[in-house]
């Protein structure tokens, strides 16, 4: 190339290069908002510490129903969170935070969600949360519990919301429609979305971003193992219905003291926390609402008279049925499945003429600030049942029969869990040990000793809606006779085979 050729060269890349510089100039003169800002709006996203879903046999999708029909099982149990209201943008990519609910017309409650949005502890009036059982010893249930400033929580706006001092993301309408009140007067999921307000774009002022699906819940009976599983629950199944992709980080938004049964929420979700654990405002990308226990199907099922009838998803695919539900079925594989437990009746089984009989007993134990450690006696001559049923195995000729000491106040949630899958019989009187019915296995047979005091329908309820073989004793007062403890047990181990 000749000297001349080369000069040609450079002028035309000058040019070139000129040109491009002016072209750019212009176009961001004109279109401000298309220029780069000098900082991200949100912080760069790190490699993800969520926990994967467990694979459940059970499982069957949650996001694919385009319609749930109201009042079946699966409106009850499963996706019923079907109508879609947006409050705030639609979820899209673009300028600003969204949020939107999921209502469902059978429970009369909403899962809602939502990005860009802030909390600040400082505003939440409650107790710290997470403390041991101990430090707190007579702390009243009122400080425990969240009371929601305005701006307890803050949800960043496009610019094209209306101005004024008072910008909340939803009003009375928004919130008796779609979060009614229902049987709980202090609703803290309506309280804390009472108390979101719309700020400005960039108007957020966070001290951490949480890049991750968040889940926030509010506990009442936390010590309590019935109203604590249907927390559980209630937290799976927004997950689910929100499209979480991996298990969610969870945070309490409430002050209640550390209790075992967190250990549960641990092994749930993929990280736990506390509101006030935070020091200083925190903002999340993605931030799911879930409703509170008292929603869900396992306790509104104690006064709704609605008929639902657990049976295998395969059972289900052969034969639909809208008063059929295999969702408890998957609530019980996902609770052992996040204890390493076995998901299904696949794995090794024991000899056909080997029985495990679990006797879930009730034994004193320090529940909450407010609680004396001491249990009401449910069955005043337990310690007699269970010689009687230990003696009687011992003798039984036809069967090897293993009587397990189900003292839940003295194991692990895992050993607990263990013990439900492992049993071929479920023994005990009313009371909430008995929840762990969830997770029994599918082919488990109940027997439940009923005081007069105590006749309610919890577990027969948890029995059928998982599909379990139910049997009761039904007590003139609060002492069983061992004989007939003794006589219906034989019945059921015959069935057995034994």
């Amino acid at each position: 190339m000749t000297r001349r050729q080369r000069a040609l060269l450079l002028r035309s890349l000058l040019c070139l290069f000129i040109l491009n510089f002016l072209s750019l100039a212009l176009y961001f003169l004109f279109h401000p908002s298309a220029a780069p800002s000098a900082a991200p709006l949100t912080p760069p996203r790190s490699t993800s510490s969520l926990k994967p879903w467990p694979s459940l046999p059970s499982f069957s999708p949650w996001n694919t129903i385009p319609w749930t029909p109201r009042g079946s099982c699966e409106a009850y149990f499963g996706n019923g969170f079907s109508r879609r209201i947006d409050a705030l943008g639609s979820g899209g990519v673009g300028v600003g935070g969204w949020f939107r609910c999921f209502y469902s017309a059978t429970l009369k409650s909403s899962i809602c969600e939502g990005g860009r949005v802030m909390m600040n502890p400082s505003k939440i009036r409650m107790s710290e949360g997470g403390e041991s059982l101990e430090s707190v010893m007579g702390r009243s249930e009122e400080e425990e519990v969240p009371k929601f400033e305005n701006g307890s929580f803050e949800i960043e706006g496009d610019g094209s919301e209306a101005s004024g001092d008072d910008r909340r993301l939803v009003d009375e309408e928004f919130l008796d429609r779609y979060v009614p009140h229902g049987g709980v007067q202090f609703h803290t999921m309506r309280g804390l979305m009472e108390s979101m307000r719309i700020v400005g774009p960039g108007e957020l002022q966070c001290s951490q971003w949480i890049e991750e699906p968040t889940i926030l819940v509010t506990r009442f009976e936390y010590a309590n193992l019935f109203h604590t599983v249907t927390d559980w629950y209630s937290a799976y199944v927004s997950s689910r219905v929100t499209g979480s992709s991996s298990r969610p980080h969870l945070i309490f938004v409430d002050g209640h003291c550390k209790a075992p049964l967190e250990e549960t929420w641990e092994a749930l979700f993929s990280s736990v926390r506390y509101a006030k654990s935070f020091s200083t405002s925190v903002c999340f990308s993605h931030v799911i609402l879930a409703p509170l226990g008292y929603e869900t199907a396992m306790f509104k099922g104690l006064s709704e008279p609605f008929s639902c009838q657990g049976t295998s998803l395969n059972s289900l695919r052969e034969s639909p049925e809208q008063q059929k539900t295999a969702r408890l079925f998957e609530f019980g594989e996902m609770l052992r499945a996040a204890f390493d437990l076995p998901t299904d009746d696949g794995h090794p089984k024991k000899s056909s003429t080997t029985h495990n009989i679990l006797f879930v007993r009730r034994e004193d134990y320090l529940a909450h600030p407010r609680h004396h450690g001491k249990v009401q006696s449910r069955l005043t001559n337990e310690p007699e049942i269970l010689a009687a049923v230990q003696n009687w195995a011992a003798n039984n000729t036809k069967c090897s029969i293993n009587v397990v000491n189900g003292l839940f106040a003295h194991m692990s949630i895992r050993e607990q869990f263990r013990a439900i899958f492992d049993a071929s019989v479920v023994v005990g009187a009313h009371g909430a040990g008995l929840t762990h019915l969830v997770s029994a296995r599918s082919k488990s047979i109940v027997l439940e000793i009923i005081s007069s005091q105590f006749r309610r329908p919890h577990f027969a309820l948890i029995s059928q809606w998982k599909g379990l073989e139910y049997h009761a004793i039904n007590l003139a007062g609060s002492y069983a006779r061992p004989e007939m403890v003794l006589d219906e047990l034989g019945s059921i181990v015959r069935s057995l085979g034994c």
